[in-house]
Formats: structure tokens, C-alpha cells, sequence
């Protein structure tokens, strides 16, 4: 019995049991698309217009990146307690506004409805927040595979609860709502005391590659078998039955890699001697303790001669460990004291103020800014860029945009870790190759092509999942993991504001200008200038045709993603140094 019972506590506090647990966390933080599902039913149980339901979704876009107080409550806050604060405003915002639709309550003013949706979608946040912070901590040696399948799942979150409602097949659509408020909060409150940090850099495996390779592995058929499922349900009428197998099915897969703790914790009797010695010399390893790390890299940067960072990559990492463990030595005897230099160094831990004066930080956000901006611009505009190149179907592309969301976060996470991993090589060289990839994929949305639409979306999908995946992990690696949550809450901010400029200015007012000048081409053989402008006046919106349409937008986000890449690479020359102390030791 007792040693059950240890297996059990070994279960309890086991780093991938945690991670799992983030996972399905994350699959509940997609409150915000499925905006587009609940919105139809808002507009016509309150009356609301087009113009009414649009700042319903800015106030959801809001709601969805301003994080601060997320960020704030998760260094104060353990992180259970972050979580029941993220159900909390989910549960009251979302859970008011279908008392609201369903009649069970006063109908509020517009300006009330927006804060309700606001705290609703901000309790994601909370989630995401959390999540990612346990994460990075337990896998801090493994933050871009971790990171990149979290976000992952936090893209798939709407295509999951999606076919949960369908399971349901209410014939109340306002049911939906309910779910959003009540489904996501049910799941986070069975999990918010296992997703913790738990020491997990002390549970370093040999395994954990196998262990990774597997949950890839899910991710991947995950991702196939929701896009399969979407498209048959899209055409074919599906019994009830066969859908309820379908979602079955979907829990399994859901479920599965929690396989890897209990194979971990219940079926291995002992750690092998294999991985003993290996956890022996992580521990004995000068350098590796947090802040004594960080305390010495900073004096290699000053003691070093200046002719090191020109040896090759080998003899430089030699050096560099030499130096080290001779102040490890000198500090611990007393013969030299580390100094410290006002604030900290890259690759040490520093608060949001101290990361806002570097220039490095700015770097990342702005280039986060011109590349996931322009590509919220396509996610925002999809159904009328697929209509002006003749698709009915607009739906399938914008399933089509979330799976290549979904795989561009695994994936970038996944290849950034390969090359900070096996060459030492800074992080942010994957985002500039996303953003490269995402350049080329406007510029198919400018050209129109046949085909265009397809490559587009698959480009710009999987370039716009990858900077989600790269960008917490590189703020963490340069910024540290002590104040990682109000780092990247801030660095979300980038993702708003992008969408505000280049949707809501630049493609909106081209599009509208392309409209105008079509309408004003089909009135102007029969009818007078008074016509037209009853015309344009109309309840109806005026609608374009023709790759005319996105033409100079795309060209636009094309150029700024350009932009982007040099950025990007700024960033990378500066950071050199920086990845070679953190990652090049390890392959010596």
C-alpha cells in the first residue's frame, strides 16, 4: 500500500501530468472564436445591427489581449488562484449575457453588453497565462515544443467546443452561450490545482524526447481528424448518432497523452542508472542553479577576452566554460565578489519595467506587431477575400486557416527548438523565416491566382501560429521566467493593435474605395449622381469583386512582414551570444 501510495504522490507532482492537464486548460481558452457562432443569436434576440454586433467584437478582441491584471495576479496569485479569478469573469460575463439573450434577465445598453463580452473573453487570459507559466518552468531546457503545442491547443479550442455543442444539438442556438460560460469553467476548476509548477526541471528523462515525439503525434492526428470531421459534417448530413461517435472518439484523443505520466509514475519501478548519472551531473553542474547562473554569465560577459566570440563554435564554448567555473570557484572561496551592474542582463530575469527600456524587447514586439498583425488582418477579412474571388464557401477556409493555425504553432515550436537546440542558434531566426513565409502568402492574396486562396491561407496559417509559439519562448529565454507573465501578457498587446491599423484602416478603407468605385461603374450608363448616393446610402454594404479588391492591402502586409524579417534578424545578430551561454554548453 505504501508504495502505491508513492507512486501516487509521484503521479500527483509528475511535470507531465501537469502539462497534459495545461493542454486541456488551453483547449478551453478559445472563448474568443467562437464569437462568430454566438454573435448571430445576440444580433437577433436584442435587435442589434451589423455596426452594433462589430463593437460586441472589438470589445471580445480586447477582452482576448489586454492581460495586465492577468499577468500581475499570476506573481501574486499562486496559480490556482489565477485560474478561479479567469472562471470567475468567464462564468459572470458570458453566463450574464445569456441570461440576457434568453430574456431571464433586463436587456442592458450597448455599452454594458461590451464590458460583459470584455470580461467574459479577458477570463482566457487567466487560462492562458497559467498555463504557459507552469509550463515554461517545468520544461525550461523544452520551451519551444511546450509553448508551441500549449498555444497549439489554444487555437483549437473553438473547433473543439464547436463539436462538443453539436454532441448537444440544442435546438436553442442561446445553448451555446451556456456552454461557453459553464463548459470552460467546469473543465478548469477540476485542473486548476494540478497545473502548477512542480520542480519539473529536476525531472529531466532521457525520455522526454520519446515522450515529445508522442504528443506531437496526437497534435498531429488531432489536427487531421477535426478537419476531417468538419468537412463531413459540412457535407453530409450526419445522424446524431454517428456525431456522438465522432466526439467520443475526439475525447479519446484528448485523453490520450495522459498515458505519458502514468507510464512515467506507475509502470517504472525505479529511475535507471542511465538516468541517475545524468541527473547527478545536471546537479553538479556549476551554473545551473537560477540566479547563480545568470549571476556568472553576466561576469563571463565582462571577463572574457574580447578575441573568444571570434574562436569557433566549439573551442568558444570551451573557454567559456572554463571562465566559468573558475569565478564559480573564486566566488565560492571568497576570492572575488560577483559584481552586479544596474538591472539585468539578456538572459536574466527582468521585470516588465526593466524589459520595456530594452531595445531587444522592442525588437520582438514590433516585429510581433507587423507580422501576426497582418496576419489577423487575412483571419479578420477571410470570408470577404474568398467572395471576391468567386468562393461560396467561405467557411471552409476559415476551418481551413484554424487547422494551419493550430499545426504553424506545434510546428514553430517544434523547428525553433531544433535549431536553438542542436546549433545554439538564436530563436528568433524561426520567426523571420514565418514571417518570410507569410510575405509570399499575400502576395498570392494580391495576385488572385487560381489556386490562390489555398496557398494563402496555408501560408499565412501556419506563419501566424509559429509567431505564438516562438515569441513567449524567446521573451523567456531573454527576459527570464520570473516575470514571464506580465511579460507576455504585454507582448499580446501587439496583436490587437496590428489588427486596429491594417484591418480595421488599411483593409477596411481600401475595400471600401474598391466598392465605391464598382458601384459607381454599374450605376453611371442609367442613372444620375442623386441615384447613386441613395445607392451607397443603403442599408446593404457595398460589396467588391475582383483580386482588385485586396490588391494594394496584401501588397501592404507583404511589405510589412518584409519588414518584419529584418527586424527579426536585428534581433537575431544581437542575441548571438546570449543563446550560445544558454544552449551552447549543452553540446559540448
Amino acid at each position: 500500500m505504501g508504495r502505491f501510495s508513492d507512486k501516487l504522490v509521484s503521479f500527483v507532482n509528475n511535470r507531465w501530468l501537469v502539462f497534459v492537464a495545461a493542454m486541456w486548460v488551453q483547449s478551453c481558452a478559445g472563448i474568443g472564436y467562437l464569437f462568430g457562432s454566438i454573435s448571430p443569436v445576440i444580433k437577433s434576440s436584442l435587435n442589434y445591427n451589423q455596426r452594433q454586433i462589430a463593437r460586441l467584437g472589438v470589445a471580445k478582441d480586447l477582452g482576448d489581449s489586454v492581460g495586465f491584471l492577468a499577468g500581475s495576479l499570476c506573481e501574486i496569485l499562486p496559480l490556482w488562484g489565477a485560474l478561479l479569478v479567469g472562471v470567475v469573469q468567464n462564468l459572470v460575463g458570458y453566463g450574464w449575457v445569456w441570461l440576457i439573450v434568453t430574456g431571464r434577465s433586463p436587456q442592458l445598453p450597448l455599452w454594458a453588453m461590451c464590458i460583459l463580452i470584455f470580461v467574459g473573453t479577458n477570463g482566457e487570459c487567466y487560462f492562458n497565462t497559467a498555463a504557459l507559466v507552469s509550463g515554461v518552468q517545468n520544461f525550461p531546457k523544452n520551451r519551444g515544443p511546450v509553448v508551441g503545442i500549449l498555444k497549439g491547443f489554444a487555437g483549437l479550442g473553438g473547433a473543439i467546443m464547436t463539436q462538443v455543442y453539436a454532441l448537444i444539438h440544442s435546438p436553442d442556438h442561446a445553448s451555446l452561450i451556456f456552454m461557453v460560460a459553464v463548459g470552460p469553467a467546469m473543465v478548469i476548476i477540476a485542473m486548476m490545482f494540478i497545473v502548477r509548477p512542480v520542480q519539473g526541471h529536476k525531472q529531466m528523462r532521457p525520455s522526454d524526447a520519446q515522450s515529445f515525439t508522442f504528443i506531437y503525434s496526437v497534435c498531429l492526428l488531432l489536427a487531421a481528424y477535426l478537419m476531417g470531421v468538419m468537412l463531413l459534417e459540412d457535407l453530409v448530413d450526419l445522424s446524431q448518432t454517428t456525431i456522438t461517435v465522432f466526439t467520443a472518439f475526439l475525447f479519446v484523443i484528448l485523453v490520450t497523452p495522459v498515458v505519458i505520466p502514468v507510464s512515467l509514475s506507475f509502470f517504472r519501478d525505479s529511475t535507471s542508472p542511465v538516468e541517475e548519472a545524468l541527473l547527478a551531473e545536471q546537479s553538479q553542474q556549476p551554473g545551473k542553479s537560477g540566479q547563480d547562473e545568470t549571476i556568472i554569465l553576466s561576469e563571463v560577459e565582462e571577463e572574457k577576452p574580447k578575441d573568444v566570440d571570434l574562436l569557433p563554435a566549439l573551442e568558444r564554448q570551451r573557454r567559456i566554460a572554463q571562465l566559468q567555473t573558475k569565478l564559480f570557484q573564486a566566488a565560492a572561496e571568497g576570492a572575488v565578489r560577483i559584481k552586479r551592474r544596474k538591472g539585468p542582463h539578456r538572459g536574466e530575469d527582468f521585470t516588465l519595467m526593466q524589459a520595456l527600456i530594452k531595445a531587444d524587447f522592442w525588437l520582438i514586439f514590433v516585429s510581433l506587431l507587423l507580422g501576426s498583425g497582418s496576419g489577423l488582418t487575412v483571419i479578420d477579412n477571410l470570408g470577404q477575400m474568398s467572395q471576391s474571388l468567386g468562393y461560396d464557401n467561405t467557411h471552409i477556409f476559415v476551418s481551413m486557416i484554424s487547422i494551419w493555425n493550430f499545426l504553424g504553432r506545434v510546428g514553430g515550436g517544434y523547428l525553433s527548438e531544433i535549431i536553438v537546440r542542436d546549433r545554439a542558434y538564436p530563436r528568433p531566426i524561426a520567426m523571420a523565416v514565418a514571417q518570410a513565409l507569410m510575405a509570399v502568402g499575400h502576395v498570392f492574396f494580391a495576385m488572385g491566382w487560381p489556386g490562390a486562396m489555398h496557398i494563402g491561407t496555408l501560408l499565412i496559417g501556419l506563419g501566424y501560429g509559429a509567431h505564438w509559439a516562438i515569441v513567449p519562448a524567446a521573451a523567456s529565454e531573454l527576459f527570464g521566467l520570473k516575470k514571464f507573465g506580465a511579460l507576455y501578457n504585454f507582448l499580446t498587446l501587439a496583436n490587437p493593435a496590428g489588427s486596429l491599423v491594417f484591418s480595421g484602416l488599411i483593409a477596411s478603407t481600401i475595400y471600401d474605395m474598391e466598392a465605391e468605385k464598382q458601384a459607381r461603374h454599374r450605376h453611371l450608363p442609367d442613372s444620375s449622381g442623386s441615384l447613386l448616393n441613395t445607392i451607397l446610402a443603403a442599408d446593404e454594404p457595398l460589396k467588391c469583386d475582383g483580386s482588385i479588391c485586396f490588391f494594394a492591402t496584401s501588397l501592404i502586409m507583404s511589405g510589412l512582414c518584409i519588414i518584419a524579417v529584418f527586424l527579426s534578424l536585428i534581433l537575431v545578430r544581437r542575441t548571438k551570444v546570449v543563446y550560445a551561454n544558454l544552449y551552447g554548453r549543452s553540446r559540448t
